[in-house]
């Protein structure tokens, strides 16, 4: 029997065994929904940084123009990185290029998830890839849901998308016949997702409406979309590369 657990914030992996365990770490707003976005418009990797000075260590390790340097530290882009979102990323020109990224949580988040079995990068564009290849290349482990939060903090848009996931775990299993055991928290997190849509629920989170004020809110909708891609990235060797380059439909993305 598959056990599924959503962990609320980063924070909580501190105190987590992972050595057995599968971690998808969350960053609806915006870790994750630019690393799939990357990694499915023509990034050959990404390199999560846990700050700044970490990526600009990296970025001496990559010839000139092979990588995009992108960041943000406690939401204020970091001088000389490109804007981290998703969009702002796509036009970057990342196809044959590494993406060497740093985030407030959301690569933290990643880095906290090393010691773990397997651990993935997911967000509502890609949960029926991401819950696929889980199920078929891991039936039956422990599935820990992270959502990175905000420095130690509660975030309601990465709830929701543990919610989703954990709705997709479900499907599956009813498809499957896999049993799975749910925590509390995920189906708490499930409830969330059912009761309300995508777009509004990420508005009306404290990041939406924070970069709702900054006008950004094309980027809330482009994170906002299900299953847009079919990429899973992959943390190996602290380098997410993507497990199938399938990618379902980009007509939202060049809109």
């Amino acid at each position: 029997m598959a056990k599924i657990h959503v962990l609320l914030k980063k924070e909580e992996l501190d105190g987590e065994r992972l050595e057995n365990k599968i971690v998808i770490v969350l960053d609806i707003l915006f870790a994750t929904s630019s690393i799939v976005a990357a990694l499915a418009h023509g990034a050959t990797q990404v390199i999560p940084a846990r700050d700044g000075v970490a990526a600009l260590a990296e970025a001496e390790k990559h010839p000139a123009g092979s990588y995009v340097l992108s960041g943000e530290l406690n939401a204020e882009t970091l001088e000389g990185f490109a804007h981290p979102t998703p969009l702002a990323l796509l036009a970057e020109n990342l196809v044959a290029r590494t993406l060497i990224y740093s985030t407030t949580n959301g690569t933290v988040a990643l880095g906290k998830a090393r010691g773990a079995q397997h651990a993935y990068a997911a967000s509502l564009q890609n949960g029926e890839a991401a819950v696929s290849q889980v199920t078929l290349r891991h039936p039956g482990s422990t599935v820990l849901i992270v959502c990175s939060g905000s420095a130690d903090n509660f975030n309601l848009e990465d709830f929701y998308g543990a919610g989703y996931l954990v709705s997709l775990f479900r499907k599956t299993g009813r498809e499957t016949n896999l049993e799975h055991e749910f925590s509390d928290a995920a189906l708490a997190a499930e409830i969330l997702h059912d009761s309300i849509d995508a777009e509004t629920c990420l508005r009306q989170a404290r990041v939406g409406r924070m970069m709702l004020a900054r006008g950004l809110a094309d980027e809330i909708r482009f994170a906002a979309q299900k299953n847009v891609y079919g990429i899973v990235p992959h943390l190996v060797d602290g380098r997410l590369r993507g497990l199938s380059e399938y990618q379902r439909t980009a007509a939202s993305a060049t809109e």
